[in-house]
């Protein structure tokens, strides 16, 4: 994990030299190392994702995308040869109707 480097004698110094008391200025050295010890526990510096990773990830997603595509057009295909084949199946029931009916006449 990186760490975060902070000078409290280059801080306090240059408070001072502002115009900031003494006292003053070391309490905020401590208040400002303090949350800099804070953020350092609580960062995972090794769990960012770099454009590597990104970039990985985007195709990954893009190779998701294209079995996505290819599998709707696989259930459209078949989708297609039942409707045609109840459609020819239809047809032929009424036929077969039309030609019992014409019998019975």
């Amino acid at each position: 994990m990186s760490t975060l480097t902070f000078d409290t004698y280059a801080f306090i110094r240059k408070l001072k030299e502002s115009g900031i008391p003494e006292e003053q200025a070391r309490a905020q050295v401590e208040a400002l190392s303090t949350a800099f010890e804070q953020f350092q526990g609580e960062t995972h510096f090794t769990e960012l994702a770099s454009k590597h990773d990104i970039r990985e990830l985007e195709l990954k997603i893009e190779l998701v995308r294209a079995e996505l595509k290819r599998d709707m057009a696989e259930t459209k295909a078949e989708l297609i040869r039942w409707i045609i084949g109840a459609g020819f199946l239809q047809t032929a029931l009424i036929t077969a109707l039309l030609i019992k009916l014409s019998a019975v006449i």
